[in-house]
């Protein structure tokens, strides 16, 4: 790997050992420990001397600029918008819980894949992020949990962030693998989520590290995920079913079902119906997401009381329900918002499509 416009974290141990070359071979050991065990900055690792400090700084500066950060009163959720050296922004969220620290992570800039709830695909595509990027979103938020009176430690990772992880396959498995070797998170606790990119899922099932597998469902039958996600045009729900199947088959992993709830479209019995049927015949675990508001977007989430109702439905019906906590609506904390919020909402044709489902035969069923 060339050092010539790395930033400090795209930088592998080859690329580091030739900016230090002419150092004892132990300052790689040292540098490493404190980037990825002590998420230190150059300046900080107090086991270099000051002189490597100071020329590192300024050879390997570090990718995410923060454009803003916001927080809950009780600190549990820290969300930032970062700035990338062309421009590009993109977010990662901090989730503090009794049991876990969580981070949720992007990806991509953007993303390219229009699901028609989503407020980052308001914007559009942008660009892939690096492996570097993507990692030093997990050590910037390592880094602020360790901070204050109640350090806390990173012990879970999700890539849910903006984009699509298996649209950018190559750099995120890189990232996964740096994550696990270097800062050690368990692949046990580390999920990878996709709207259903088929080959991906199949280059995952023949990694070797065993990370959790979710899908962004939706839907559970192919009129209304074409509307939905409209990649399921080209990765019908029949091959993405056998593709998990043969992902759980490989793993012995829990598969999860993302299901962001829509009023009027995919909160209806008949859809329940649908959705049971898929997680019993994959033993999948559906996670159900109360959609936050996006400013300047018209799409609304199901009611509280209308969440639960489907939960109660999926339960008789012998589904494994989680209704995800709504943490941080009041910071924009949903994938996209805080950066719609910056620049400005986008006008697609996503709400007519929305508007089409609510008054197509059977909406109400």
């Amino acid at each position: 790997m060339t050092t010539e416009s790395l930033s400090l974290f795209d930088a592998d141990r080859e690329a580091l050992t030739t900016i230090l070359d002419g150092e004892p071979r132990y300052r790689l050991d040292q540098l490493w420990k404190g980037l990825y065990v002590d998420f230190a900055e150059p300046k900080d690792i107090t086991s270099l001397p000051a002189s490597l400090r100071t020329r590192l700084s300024e050879t390997l500066p570090t990718a995410l600029e923060m454009v803003t950060e916001s927080s809950t009163s009780d600190g549990n959720t820290v969300k930032w918008l970062w700035r990338l050296p062309d421009g590009a922004s993109v977010e990662t969220v901090l989730m503090h819980y009794p049991d876990r620290s969580t981070v949720c992570v992007s990806t991509q800039a953007g993303c390219a894949m229009a699901c028609g709830f989503c407020a980052t695909g308001q914007g559009g595509f942008e660009r892939n992020l690096t492996v570097g990027e993507i990692v030093e979103q997990v050590v910037r938020a390592a880094r602020r949990a360790n901070e204050g009176p109640t350090p806390r430690r990173v012990s879970n990772i999700v890539f849910m962030g903006m984009g699509e992880p298996m649209a950018n396959y190559d750099r995120m498995i890189g990232a996964v693998h740096r994550i696990h070797g270097d800062i050690g998170i368990s692949a046990r606790h580390l999920t990878i989520s996709t709207v259903g990119i088929i080959p991906g899922i199949r280059r995952l099932t023949d990694e070797p590290l065993p990370v959790n597998l979710a899908v962004s469902l939706h839907a559970a039958n192919d009129e209304l995920r074409d509307e939905l996600v409209p990649i399921n045009k080209r990765y019908p729900l029949s091959d993405l079913y056998d593709a998990c199947e043969d992902y759980l088959k490989v793993k012995n992993r829990r598969l999860s079902f993302e299901w962001a709830m829509i009023a009027d479209v995919n909160d209806r019995p008949s859809d329940a119906r649908e959705l049971a049927a898929a997680t019993r015949r994959l033993r999948a675990h559906v996670n159900l997401i109360p959609l936050n508001d996006t400013p300047g977007w018209p799409t609304t989430g199901s009611s509280p009381a209308k969440v639960k109702e489907f939960a109660d439905q999926l339960l008789d019906l012998g589904a494994n329900v989680t209704v995800r906590a709504n943490r941080g609506n009041d910071i924009d904390a949903a994938c996209g918002q805080l950066r719609a919020n910056h620049n400005g909402p986008t006008v697609t044709e996503v709400p007519a499509r929305i508007e089409r489902i609510k008054r197509s035969p059977g909406a109400t069923d």
